[in-house]
């Protein structure tokens, strides 16, 4: 039976027998998750009370930012340090490179041998890797697939259009399409999300001695909305989509409660840090119904912060302060060093993040005063930066800079530029060397916005 096959192979790999002093590593990720979509983030209608529990056991982070506003590029600064002025892939699809998708779309850039991932620094380090879900950093048989870029075992959707079939009849398993019979013709039996999960779990059963780093990209909550069952929101006087927005979310809690049971079971809870995220601030389908933004202005597609900030929560018992609210900002481009240090490996030199180890364990680290930056060049270049309390845009072409203080003003409603032009004039200096020219998103021309 094709699904044993499935679970059997996440145990081919034992992981290192002595690596007690080095903590396993998980990071969660949902899929166009708002910032106020979790109940720990101020949500009223949808439950998650094992998110909320890991929230109470760690630290929840309120200014940590996405390395980008959509799919595609936010993954690949959070898999190779580098923002988006640096990193390979800068957007959903490229005008002028790439290669044709599963979808049939054009324009998919896949990493490159020479581009470097988490996976490998931790691989490298000893640690089994895994990754299940949602990939987007390169079409089949191309050099960016997950097996080629670090990571000894996945199952998911390589193409980020058809992660959004949550009934799709094959996905990935390493470098062979799986079948999944049960969603042929229209059936609905194989729900992707729930085989992640199954993955996830036997990944960490098949590799409990240790070291392990497994990366679970989720494909919820993102359109489709759909799920096999509306529980618990079924009776509720909500358009039938909402309630299925919800029941995504809930069950995605039902199953990070799983994991985190799991945990305890083969008694790796102590041992194991957990990070849970979204990959890009919310296209708030249902603003109205839940809020998932809150009042940060636009959404996912946008630079402002509605697009780029996150939930992020992080645990480790013994390390991480439980039940502590902090607001020191930092962004995906951090990942890879943070994890680096915590499995005493080397990250690359040519990366844009910092370790924030010390932030994670409680310890002061002022990390205010350097540049957090993103860009995209959906309408010719778009660029905004993150320093200190200031969050500046430049909207494109010859338009001026904005400018807002988060500090006073987390709704970027006032543009506060004309009265701190020694500001504009530091973003500015910092802007003209931010960023190098990239073959497949260059600034000087549009390219196709893709915002999947």
């Amino acid at each position: 039976m094709q699904i044993v096959r499935l679970f059997l192979v996440t145990g081919l790999l034992a992981g290192a027998a002595n690596a007690a002093e080095r903590p396993n590593i998980i990071f969660i990720m949902a899929d166009d998750l708002g910032v106020h979509d979790l109940g720990v983030y101020g949500q009223k209608l949808i439950k998650t009370p094992n998110i909320d529990k890991l929230a109470s056991q760690g630290t929840r982070f309120t200014q940590t930012y996405a390395g980008a506003s959509v799919c595609a590029p936010s993954r690949s600064v959070l898999m190779t340090g580098q923002h988006t002025g640096h990193t390979r892939v800068r957007g959903n699809h490229s005008r002028v490179g790439g290669v044709t998708g599963e979808s049939g779309e054009k324009g998919r850039v896949p990493l490159r041998d020479e581009d470097v991932t988490v996976a490998e620094v931790l691989k490298q380090a000893g640690y089994a890797t895994g990754i299940t879900g949602k990939w987007g950093l390169g079409e089949g048989h191309t050099s960016g697939t997950p097996n080629r870029q670090g990571f000894d075992q996945w199952l998911g959707f390589l193409n980020q259009n058809r992660a959004h079939d949550h009934y799709a009849d094959a996905i990935w398993l390493n470098e062979e399409l799986f079948d999944l019979p049960g969603n042929r013709n229209g059936g609905e039996q194989q729900y992707t999300h729930d085989l992640f999960t199954g993955f996830a779990l036997n990944f960490i059963r098949s590799h409990q001695r240790g070291p392990f780093f497994l990366y679970l990209a989720y494909t919820v909550p993102h359109a489709d909305h759909e799920a096999p069952t509306l529980a618990p929101y079924e009776n509720e006087d909500w358009p039938r989509e909402a309630k299925a927005y919800a029941a995504m979310i809930t069950r995605m809690d039902d199953h990070v409660g799983q994991l985190l049971t799991l945990l305890d079971e083969l008694k790796l809870a102590d041992n194991t840090i957990v990070f849970f995220a979204s990959d890009n601030g919310g296209p708030a389908p249902f603003g109205e119904q839940f809020q998932t933004n809150g009042s940060l202005r636009a959404k996912k597609g946008q630079v402002y912060e509605g697009g780029l900030r996150v939930p992020l929560i992080a645990r480790w018992p013994d390390h991480v302060p439980a039940g502590v609210l902090s607001d020191v900002p930092w962004y995906f481009a951090d990942i890879l060093p943070t994890f680096a240090e915590l499995a005493g490996a080397q990250p690359p030199e040519n990366i844009d993040g910092i370790s924030v180890v010390p932030t994670l364990v409680g310890q002061e680290q002022d990390l205010s005063q350097r540049f957090l930056y993103w860009e995209q060049t959906t309408n010719g270049l778009v660029q905004a930066v993150r320093w200190r309390n200031w969050k500046a845009v430049r909207p494109g072409g010859d338009a001026s800079i904005e400018l807002y203080d988060l500090k006073v003003d987390p709704t970027e409603s006032r543009n506060v530029a004309e009265s701190h032009p020694d500001v504009i004039q530091t973003i500015s200096d910092y802007l003209a060397t931010a960023r190098v020219e990239s073959e497949d998103w260059p600034a000087t021309r549009a390219t196709a916005a893709g915002a999947q």
